[in-house]
């Protein structure tokens, strides 16, 4: 503790030590040590040890957790590329092509199979049309009352008053309308004048359109008498490999298995055209190539976190780390499946052209996976798919170590547990370094106090004993007492 050290007088009582420790105010002034240096050296040294084993716990546990957030990312995405090739259906797609794409055009679903069909079109669905006849314009009046409009087993009542009783507003009035049957309104106008057209929404034979109406001034009965049908609603007429079939809709979904066939003109007279349903590799190529990738991700990860860089002497945050090994021998069996049974000649991931390179992860051959594709997607399906495919095997596998409560999650707990320990210990050797960094201060600010009291009294007795040399004496009292000596 520093001190002020008033000058003493020639005459006057021995100051004791209790005055002189009343004198202390700033800290190591009466022994001119830095005691806060000291006292912070102390500390630091006493708790050396103990911050550094804290220090180092926390980051290889946080590198830890890091490491597995990793492994768990990789994990992640090759589980995501799994689906694809799990089922067999949809990794041995078929894709449809209609050989004169004007008259129709197809997709596939899973259930669909190899196949060739012919069909012929004999006319489209349509909807129903219905035209009134002319008035002098869409804003002239037709009259009040009730319409009623019909499409197959729908219907609505349309009231019309005077403020929508032009044919403007009758149109109107049907499109707005809060249980419309699946007619439309519209108003052409030509040289003759303006009518009204009434369009069905739904095409087939069933969605005709009626229209009748009741109540009011009678001036809606010559709109309705003279509506005629300009188009008819009618079924769509075409044939499947010469079979006669009919559809309410363009779009065929029934007509061939896994097959929609969406008709989009009449073909010309006895002219069929073919739909053909075959292999599709190019969707299989890019979810095999998709799953390899993936699958080197999560290998060149674990070589990564275990491994040990010679050059620069680091060793991975997972080095020797049994969990990622249990994986990658359990990843190792599985993609050394062999599936003897099948007699397509794809019996492993070799004869896909996916094989193993000196740096741990695979290669795919294009060329050999194309042909393998192209030659006997269906035994490819069974190798990857299944209830014992590799991919199967491999969601399995992944599932058991990312799923919730899983071996990665338990892990993880764990990891966070230790950091929690680690954070507890941290805060109590902090308050551990606080106290003692607190009993050192209170001793070293004795010292100080002990010392400065010394000093006055040897300023004290050099003014008794040499009055001359009081100033010189007190100047030079610092260096006497640490001397050992008294200056006289």
């Amino acid at each position: 503790m520093s001190s002020v050290i008033p000058s003493s007088s020639a005459s006057g009582s021995t100051p004791s030590a209790a005055s002189a420790s009343a004198l202390i105010t700033s800290t190591g002034i009466g022994s001119g040590l830095n005691i806060s240096g000291i006292v912070s050296a102390l500390t630091s040294a006493y708790g050396a040890a103990q911050t550094n084993d804290l220090t180092n716990r926390q980051n290889s546990l946080d590198a830890q957790v890091s490491a597995y957030g990793t492994f768990t990312s990789a994990l992640d995405t090759l589980k995501s590329t799994l689906p694809a090739l799990e089922d067999a259906r949809q990794l041995a797609g078929f894709a449809a092509t209609v050989a004169d794409n004007t008259i129709a055009s197809a997709t596939t679903s899973t259930d669909a199979v190899a196949g060739q069909y012919s069909l012929l079109v004999n006319n489209l669905a349509t909807a129903a049309t219905l035209t009134s006849g002319h008035f002098a314009s869409a804003g002239a009046t037709v009259g009040t009352g009730s319409l009623t409009i019909a499409v197959g087993g729908a219907s609505t009542s349309i009231s019309i008053d005077t403020t929508d009783n032009t044919l403007s507003g009758i149109a109107s009035a049907i499109n707005s309308a809060p249980n419309n049957p699946g007619v439309t309104a519209s108003i052409i106008t030509t040289t003759d004048g303006a009518r009204l057209v009434l369009a069905g929404t739904a095409t087939g034979a069933a969605n005709t359109i009626t229209v009748t109406q009741s109540g009011g001034d009678g001036g809606l009965s010559t709109l309705v008498t003279g509506l005629t049908q300009t188009q008819s609603a009618q079924d769509a007429s075409f044939s499947i490999n010469g079979f006669p079939a009919t559809s309410a809709s363009n779009q065929v979904s029934k007509a061939i298995t896994g097959v929609t066939i969406n008709l989009l003109k009449a073909s010309a007279a006895n002219t069929p055209t073919t739909v053909s349903i075959s292999p599709d590799t190019t969707a299989a190529q890019t979810s095999i190539t998709k799953f390899v990738t993936a699958l080197n991700g999560v290998l060149s990860s674990i070589q990564t976190l275990t491994g040990y860089d010679p050059s620069t002497q680091t060793a991975g945050p997972l080095n020797g780390n049994a969990t990622l090994e249990s994986f990658q021998n359990q990843l190792q069996n599985i993609l050394d499946k062999v599936n003897s049974g099948s007699s397509g000649g794809v019996q492993s991931l070799t004869d896909l052209g996916i094989t193993a390179n000196v740096s741990g992860t695979y290669d795919t051959n294009s060329t050999t996976l194309g042909n393998a594709l192209t030659a006997s997607l269906t035994s490819i399906g069974n190798l990857l798919g299944g209830g014992s495919g590799i991919a199967t095997q491999l969601d399995n596998l992944v599932n058991g170590y990312t799923k919730p409560g899983g071996l990665l999650d338990t892990i993880n707990q764990g990891l966070q547990s230790s950091l929690s320990s680690v954070a507890k210990e941290q805060t109590a050797l902090t308050a551990q370094l606080a106290t003692y960094s607190a009993t050192l201060t209170q001793e070293y600010n004795a010292m100080d106090t002990a010392v400065a009291a010394l000093k006055q009294t040897q300023t004290y007795l050099t003014a008794e004993f040499n009055p001359n040399q009081s100033t010189s004496s007190s100047s030079s009292s610092g260096g006497s007492l640490s001397s050992g000596t008294l200056g006289t």
